[in-house]
């Protein structure tokens, strides 16, 4: 019995110990080509103990150890270590990434690459993990703040609302500010087609030098975006889903019921100084439903009743995969939006396919695609404006509580709930987009490629728009509107790229050329007509509606010619010179103008390579970079340089007849491309080990033979005409760091600061004087306000000095600024404010502990002015309801509005303007993300290589001196910016 005791013990030994020394088994991989790696070393992180992967990459760890789990680390040089979650007797298959040093990052240039440290030019590049850290509707507004010297601003809330964005400031008075997009080597405007999931990397090309070889379209900058490719290795699969909630990021409240109530009762005491509030109310309201309805302390809050809360929501997959002939790479993405109003949506569909197939060692084919379709329908400006001014103690509904009134209480003010009702209003638009690109790469020598690109952009959108006759526009008019538009266009790009490259001893050149074809066409028709009887038929059938039918229809078309060229010179890698020029030809300009070209030159000096700095324990890198460049901006419309006709109609002997005129906008033959010359100025650095590393830029841009619609005097027989006059000016300051505050195993920390100032001014304009019609003032920005100064309103203790004015308390106070004693538009007005900032910065933070990860992302723009709809919205005579302020009265002295007067409409209050101004400053946390990742040994249980769960509040905090209106609005309260609260997950299998 003892010797069975004996034996059940040990063999109950050599089972825990079995148990305890279960193995772990695997191999490792090159994550960009499959090939296993041999000699990585697998380190078990408690006990230190570990291993090495034999030729075939397998390795296989046997860990003493109590715990079943165990965190491995796997290290090789020239990869990223990765600390990996395992249980004893599994089997891993890792990839490991090769880790690219800073300094040699690729980023992508015009025509070609770059290494970091070889740029010469003003280039910010932004990878992939960057763009999808904030939940957007497009890529642009998920870079907001990021990139410094780049202003992105969204003006509306609205489904699938876009942003505007700006590089280096406005330059242009008549054209347009925009960069230039190129995704994968092809111009495409549409950047909003782009899923971010797809995007590899960003670039965005700032100064003189790295825009000049785009020539007559570089002026504003250009934004480069390249999107993923297939890899070499097993198939992979990612995929994410993402659904939030939104609502009005502050939305200002009219006033109530009693709050107007007052209002007319002070309007009325104004103009009648004896009104006794016990006894004269059927005086103040004259309509027997007005008292009736003041008396009950009625209420109603008409936008509340049109706002709601809306929704977003995407669902993306992609698969990777590639041998070493073909490399494939395919998409699919479908984004919803649900506006805060009835009826306002939009559905994206996002389809993608790249493949690239290798032919020989030195030829590769390769064939990019992407097709978008939107299906969406947007509400009109005007219905928030008629909620704000409905007099709010008047019921929307009739005493059944279901029936809308058309009026309700008074006849000139129309109920704006009508356009929400099913079928009355419909503005449908249907888009389909393509971009396809087919390239052929060859390499016949070492240092030579040759590749050549076509693409293509078709373009088909359908546009229906319904207004029924119980709607706020059709309201006055006779019957419902019935329009719909269809437009096709159809881009054609054709360009061959040759790069040459070669190294002598301690000399590196690299050369490339460029030919360039760009064709555009575009075709329009439209159709409209008035009266359609039955609101279910819409714009389908435009037969139906028996009055007013038009039809319209347009075509325009452009070509583009181009030569290109770049030279690189290095020299022991310290010393970098560039030089580029581009010759355009445009079909838009007259013949003796067609031809432009465009030159640029930079040098960089590495200062951090000499030999002088080696010993230095400060700085890790510094390179010095000076550039010029010369660029244009493409913004003359085909035909602009010919003088159009226009269909005249007149009355003969009483009979209607037709006859054609001239345009009053006479076409200017002499039209050129707008220039900017930019100077720059910048410093790259790295120090402290390169836990601190970052860039400061000063730039000096110049704009001259600006784009500028001329009046012209009535015996020309025209009214105006396009010509090449006036400057503007760009220069400021820019900077980047970013830092490693904290990095362990266990916990990072890792911020990154933008900050850019802007001095936009315009330099001259016609005959170097102002064009105060237009709002353009020399010295000023673009969007500048031209208006009188309020100091406040008149008080009681200054009736003396307000009459030698001709004005008395509780009137609008403005500054004197001639000191002539009157007020007077010539004398008294002056630049108050500008929608451009002075400066923005942006502050990003991402946090990592263990599994979980943090960001917080802030941005600011300060400085700005903005002119408010919901301040100007006063009614001091109470006719329609507005804004609730803080309005003068003898008993209330304040300096904020006006005393109301039943006598006075805000169209003749003097100095009404004045009341709109707001100071647009604004802070918000952009972005709060936390998400949780889920230990790859337990994802492995569940057939996942990788699975992220987040939470992401978008807009959600905004500091402002404005109370409930996000100020990145820009003043207009009909499409109110929204926060977002979002939920996702994201996959890889």
């Amino acid at each position: 019995m003892k010797k069975v005791q004996i034996l059940i013990l040990f063999m109950g030994c050599l089972l825990q110990l079995a148990a305890q020394t279960k193995p772990i088994k695997g191999s490792v991989v090159d994550e960009g080509n499959g090939k296993p790696l041999s000699g990585v070393s697998v380190i078990d992180k408690k006990s230190k103990s570990g291993t090495k992967t034999d030729d075939a990459g397998n390795f296989q760890l046997t860990l003493k150890s109590e715990s079943a789990s165990v965190e491995l680390e796997f290290s090789y040089i020239g990869y990223k270590s990765q600390n990996v979650s395992a249980t004893t007797g599994s089997s891993l298959t890792i990839s490991l990434s090769k880790e690219v040093k800073a300094l040699d990052e690729v980023v992508v240039i015009g025509y070609g690459v770059s290494s970091k440290k070889d740029l010469t030019g003003a280039v910010v590049s932004i990878k992939a993990e960057e763009i999808r850290k904030v939940a957007a509707t497009s890529v642009m507004e998920s870079l907001q703040g990021k990139v410094a010297g780049v202003d992105i601003v969204r003006t509306s809330g609205s489904a699938g609302a876009n942003v505007s964005v700006t590089v280096r400031g406005n330059r242009s008075i008549r054209a347009g500010n925009g960069p230039l997009y190129i995704v994968d080597g092809i111009q495409y405007d549409n950047f909003q087609d782009i899923n971010t999931n797809d995007i590899e990397s960003m670039e965005v090309l700032k100064d003189g030098s790295s825009t000049a070889i785009y020539g007559s379209k570089g002026a504003n900058g250009v934004i480069l975006i390249t999107t993923k490719k297939g890899k070499v290795g097993k198939l992979t699969v990612n995929a994410g889903t993402y659904y939030g909630i939104s609502e009005a990021a502050g939305y200002p409240v009219p006033m109530t019921g009693p709050q107007f109530a007052e209002l007319k009762r002070q309007a009325y005491r104004t103009a009648n100084p004896a009104y006794n509030p016990a006894t004269d109310e059927a005086k103040v309201f004259t309509s027997p439903a007005d008292l009736a309805a003041v008396q009950s302390g009625a209420s109603f809050y008409y936008p509340g009743m049109l706002l709601g809360k809306g929704s977003q929501q995407e669902h993306s997959v992609n698969i990777a995969s590639g041998t070493e002939k073909t490399r494939v790479f395919a998409s699919f993405a479908y984004f919803k939006e649900k506006g805060l109003l009835y009826n306002d949506y939009l559905n994206r569909y996002s389809l993608r396919l790249n493949i690239e197939q290798t032919i020989t060692n030195s030829l590769k084919l390769g064939f990019e695609s992407q097709l978008s379709y939107y299906d969406g329908n947007s509400r009109a400006d005007g219905v928030l404006n008629q909620a704000n001014k409905v007099l709010p103690y008047y019921n929307p509904y009739a005493a059944d509580g279901v029936t809308l009134l058309k009026n309700p209480g008074n006849g000139a003010q129309f109920n704006p709930l009508l356009d929400d009702v099913p079928g009355a209003y419909k503005n449908d638009t249907k888009t389909t987009r393509i971009l396809s690109t087919g390239y052929v790469d060859w390499k016949p020598l070492k240092s030579l490629s040759i590749r050549s690109n076509f693409g293509v952009v078709n373009a088909n959108s359908r546009n229906g728009f319904f207004e029924d006759a119980n709607t706020i526009n059709r309201a006055l008019s006779s019957g419902s509107l019935s329009r719909i538009n269809n437009s096709m266009q159809a881009n054609l790009t054709w360009e061959n790229i040759i790069n040459w490259k070669e190294q002598f001893g301690d000399h590196s050149v690299a050369v490339t050329g460029v030919t360039s074809y760009l064709s555009n066409r575009s075709e329009n028709n439209s159709a409209s007509a008035t009266g359609q009887l039955l609101a279910s038929q819409a714009f389908y059938a435009l037969q139906n509606n028996p009055s007013n039918l038009a039809v319209s229809s347009n075509y325009v078309g452009s070509n583009l010619t181009s030569y290109a060229f770049r030279l690189n010179y290095g020299y022991k890698s310290k010393y970098l010179l560039t030089f580029t020029g581009r010759e355009d030809g445009a079909s838009v300009l007259a013949p003796q103008n067609r031809w432009s070209f465009f030159p640029s030159a930079a040098a960089a000096w590495r200062i951090g390579d000499e030999g002088f700095m080696q010993n230095n324990h400060f700085f890790n890198d510094l390179k010095l970079r000076v550039s010029y460049g010369v660029a244009g901006n493409s913004a003359v419309s085909p035909y602009q340089t010919q003088s159009g006709l226009i269909l005249v109609p007149y009355s003969f002997n009483d009979i209607s007849s037709l006859a054609y005129g001239l345009d009053p906008q006479i076409g200017n033959t002499d039209l050129k491309w707008e220039l900017t010359a930019t100077t720059n100025i910048g410093l790259d650095f790295a120090i402290l080990k390169n836990r601190i590393s970052g860039s400061i830029d000063v730039y000096d841009s110049k704009t001259d033979n600006l784009l500028y619609l001329v009046k012209l005097p009535a015996t020309t027989g025209g009214t105006s005409i396009l010509g090449n006059v006036g400057k503007t000016r760009n220069s400021g300051f820019e900077l980047t760091l970013k830092s490693e505050n904290i990095k362990s195993n266990h916990f990072s920390w890792t911020s990154q600061l933008t900050y850019m100032r802007n001095n936009e001014r315009i330099v001259d304009l016609p005959n170097g004087q102002n064009d105060v019609a237009s709002g353009f003032f020399i010295g000023s920005p673009v969007r500048s306000f031209y208006d009188y100064n309020k100091l406040g309103i008149w008080q009681t203790e200054d009736a003396s000095t307000a009459a030698s004015f001709g004005y008395k308390p509780g009137d609008i106070r403005v500054q004197d600024v001639d000191g002539d004693k009157k007020f007077t538009a010539l004398g008294d007005r002056s630049v108050i404010g500008s929608a451009v900032p002075q400066y923005s910065l942006g502050f990003n933070n991402d946090i990592r502990f263990r599994d979980f990860d943090l960001n917080i992302y802030l941005f600011a723009r300060v400085g700005q002015t903005f002119v408010s709809d919901y301040a100007l919205k006063f009614e001091p005579n109470g006719i329609e309801n507005g804004a609730n302020v803080n309005y003068w009265t003898p008993e209330n002295p304040t300096n904020d509005y006006p005393r109301p007067n039943i006598n006075i409409s805000k169209a003749s209050m003097p100095f009404a303007s004045t009341l709109g101004y707001k100071d647009g400053s604004y802070l918000k946390i952009r972005n709060i993300t936390i998400g949780y990742t889920l230990p790859s040994s337990i994802a492995s249980k569940i057939h996942v290589a990788s699975l992220r769960w987040y939470v992401s509040a978008r807009n959600y905090v905004t500091f402002s001196k404005v109370k409930d209106y996000d100020p990145e609005g820009g003043g207009s309260f009909e499409r109110p910016l929204t926060k977002l609260i979002v939920t996702g997950l994201t996959f890889t299998f």
